[in-house]
């Protein structure tokens, strides 16, 4: 097959489509079904688990797992990143993170507190097939793009996963729905992390075909080049250091994506144990409604996010939807009922597609002339991987310590806060 032209219409829409096949790991998986399982598994009042030679509070130990599992990518995805450039191959690297990711999704059908370690184990594989995948998958946007094409095709790429991940939500939904009693609904649960696992592999294959290699070398891996990517890294950041638009955005998106992913990572655990829900039958029911009123209203949130950087600007923009996360987070505090649960739903879909999209495009957008790209990006993908075990640790902290997750959310408004500030101190062009 000849290799797609940079711009072509069916390459930018193969790299958009890999969005369609993973993103039903952050709707099943991160964000709706796995949470409910895992909290039904305790059927006891006092929610905690013993594991590590420590007894923790049942959302603390998966949000301690999930931080460390960041901290593993932070650390792993600029060697792989500098090999994966040396030898011309990222899409290897990406398919490898792909297939990681899709077997601990199915893996996970074997999830219980009796086998702890393995199934731990599962959802650590799950969780760093996804975001190791990304390093690989966002350098390829400057790759395959234009300049003036990345902001529409990034938030092409994000509305793709969320109408693909509602289309399976809704398949698992009708699933567990089916089911009269709490063990087949679990069981439906199990089947409904299979189907993720076969779809995110499934659908990356059209993905696959159409993306380049990459930039070809033809060298092989040897003991010499595997800390490149390190040396890379010290390199963009000694190349920082004269770019202050692209540095003072780095400094800005570390502090805000850091809340935002926590946020993300945590809402549903959030929703089970601190709104007042009727009955579980009710819990389960409304905390997928919400999962899909967010995904839903994500698209919307993407297009009009694109839309108004395009007449605004890319830093304004993002101040504006900093801000709303900001009062958000202050609204989750004082929220209850199942309907103040839907409302900030709502709005968490309105400026969640928007804020990733935006901040993707925008940092590609700062990036100086390079082929280098994947360099840049793995340093992207550190910042925002070592931003997101900053935020778990402080909201598993303050979590563990006081009992409620109300403060936690609560403490998170501080980032966004310093974030606002850190965009005003973006110098002002043309973005």
């Amino acid at each position: 097959m000849n290799q797609l032209k940079k711009g072509s219409k069916k390459l930018l829409n193969a790299w958009a489509f890999y969005d369609w096949a993973n993103s039903v790991y952050t709707l099943t998986i991160a964000s709706s079904i796995f949470p409910i399982f895992y909290s039904a598994l305790f059927i006891s009042e006092i929610k905690t688990v013993a594991a590590f030679g420590f007894e923790f509070k049942s959302t603390v130990l998966i949000t301690f797992v999930t931080a460390f599992t960041f901290l593993v990518v932070a650390c792993m995805s600029p060697i792989l990143s500098g090999i994966a450039d040396y030898v011309g191959n990222k899409k290897n690297f990406l398919k490898f993170f792909c297939y990681v990711g899709g077997i601990g999704c199915i893996g996970l059908y074997w999830f219980s507190l009796d086998a702890i370690y393995i199934s731990v184990l599962f959802y650590f594989m799950g969780l760093i097939g996804y975001w190791g995948s990304l390093v690989f998958y966002n350098s390829y946007l400057p790759d395959i793009a234009f300049p003036e094409q990345q902001d529409k095709i990034s938030a092409k790429g994000f509305s793709l996963g969320y109408i693909g991940s509602v289309i399976l939500l809704i398949v698992n939904l009708a699933m567990v729905m089916s089911q009269d009693t709490g063990e087949a609904k679990m069981q439906m649960m199990r089947y409904a992390f299979v189907t993720v696992g076969l779809w995110w592999i499934l659908f990356s294959q059209y993905s696959f075909y159409y993306l380049p290699k990459g930039t070809s070398s033809g060298h092989k891996v040897t003991r010499a080049i595997i800390f490149n990517g390190l040396k890379e890294l010290r390199l963009v950041w000694n190349q920082l250091k004269l770019n202050l638009r692209l540095k003072r955005y780095l400094y800005a998106f570390f502090v805000f994506s850091m809340a935002v992913q926590t946020i993300m990572l945590v809402a549903v655990y959030f929703g089970e144990e601190e709104i007042a829900w009727g009955d579980d039958a009710e819990k389960t029911t409304g905390l997928i409604v919400s999962i899909l009123v967010i995904q839903l209203v994500a698209i919307v949130g993407a297009i009009l996010t694109s839309k108004a950087s395009a007449k605004f600007g890319n830093i304004k923009t993002l101040i504006v939807v900093n801000f709303v996360w900001m009062v958000l987070c202050f609204y989750a505090y004082f929220m209850i009922t199942p309907m103040e649960f839907y409302i900030a739903a709502g709005f968490v879909g309105l400026v969640m597609g928007g804020i990733q999209a935006l901040a993707r495009s925008t940092y590609s957008k700062l990036l100086p002339e390079t082929e280098d790209t994947t360099s840049y990006f793995s340093f992207y993908d550190v910042a925002e991987k070592i931003g997101i075990v900053i935020g778990m640790i402080i909201y598993g902290t303050i979590d563990q310590i006081t009992g409620s997750m109300r403060n936690a959310i609560l403490f998170l408004f501080v980032f966004f806060l310093v974030g606002i500030i850190l965009l005003f101190r973006v110098p002002k062009k043309s973005i």
